[in-house]
């Protein structure tokens, strides 16, 4: 009696496999949710997919094609979760030291500047906003000054301050984390910092995320959110504007219990509230970061968004 061979998924050969079934139509979408599925049974999927003819196009074509969609805002889940196995494997090329540079010098993050900008918060946008975000996380994650660079560069700062301010939580940590790793950048520091619109753009979305989080805190947000702060406080004018516009709620003990669970936290808060007081001047923040933009009160502290 014969018996029927189940091929290894581990097996190089499979990879190629739905590589090659990529490239047709009739057998696409099988192939995008299973090399998603199977991505980290394969270390060197990314060099396949980006060395292998046409895939990469093939994958882009994936994206280009929901933008009618976006706006007004009928993407289907259906749709979202085909565009999001396509996005899953271009994360494995952000993240591939041999390809992540090929990654960027094509400038393929910048098919996702549409998806990012969306507003709708159903969740076929949301599960693709996440993917997308999770694309530069990943590229963030190599701590490299070219990533940095190219995210100052084409302005992904705004729309990682868009996703901490419509997305879910989940969406907002991973939009925080990137801001973390650009502000961990002295060029990213520099960048934020050097302008009033900048800081105040960066700070009214942090402060707005803490403030939510009187009801039900996150502390994995909120460990980035400090982080974040605490960062700014090493550049000399970002210092001097936390002082008035430091959230009330990171001061008065609110977040106590959840910061002794997590010593690492706890150290970085109390390390933010000490550099803030140790030099408080009062007053607006200094001239230097120019004038006031729309948004911030007449005492430098945030207005509600709303």
């Amino acid at each position: 009696m014969s018996t029927i061979q189940v091929p290894n998924p581990t097996d190089p050969e499979l990879a190629q496999r739905l590589v090659l079934d990529l490239l047709d139509p009739d057998l696409r979408g099988h192939a995008l949710a299973e090399l998603r599925k199977k991505r980290e049974m394969f270390p060197d999927l990314a060099l396949l997919l980006w060395h292998s003819f046409g895939t990469i196009i093939v994958l882009l074509q994936e994206i280009i094609v929901v933008y009618p969609v976006l706006s007004p805002p009928t993407l289907s889940l259906l749709a979202s979760s085909r565009v999001c196995n396509a996005l899953a494997l271009l994360q494995c090329v952000a993240s591939h030291p041999e390809t992540r540079s090929h990654f960027l010098e094509a400038r393929i993050p910048l098919y996702l500047c549409s998806f990012l900008q969306t507003t709708s918060k159903t969740r076929p946008f949301e599960y693709l906003r996440l993917t997308s975000l999770g694309i530069i996380g990943a590229l963030v994650k190599a701590d490299g000054t070219e990533v940095i660079n190219f995210l100052l560069q084409y302005e992904f700062v705004p729309l990682c301050l868009h996703a901490m301010t419509v997305g879910s939580e989940l969406s907002k940590t991973v939009a925080t984390f990137i801001i973390e790793k650009i502000v961990l950048d002295d060029a990213g520091l520099g960048y934020i910092c050097a302008t009033a619109d900048r800081f105040f753009a960066v700070g009214t979305a942090l402060a707005g995320m803490v403030t939510s989080m009187d009801d039900k805190p996150s502390p994995r947000l909120l460990k980035h959110i400090i982080h974040c702060y605490l960062r700014i406080t090493d550049n000399p004018r970002g210092l001097e504007a936390l002082q008035t516009c430091l959230p009330t709620i990171l001061i008065d003990g609110t977040f106590n219990n959840l910061t002794k669970d997590d010593p690492p936290m706890q150290q970085w808060l109390q390390e933010l509230l000490v550099k803030v007081r140790s030099g408080k001047m009062g007053g607006l923040p200094p001239p230097v970061l120019g004038h006031m933009p729309e948004g911030i009160n007449q005492r430098g502290c945030y207005k509600s968004l709303n």
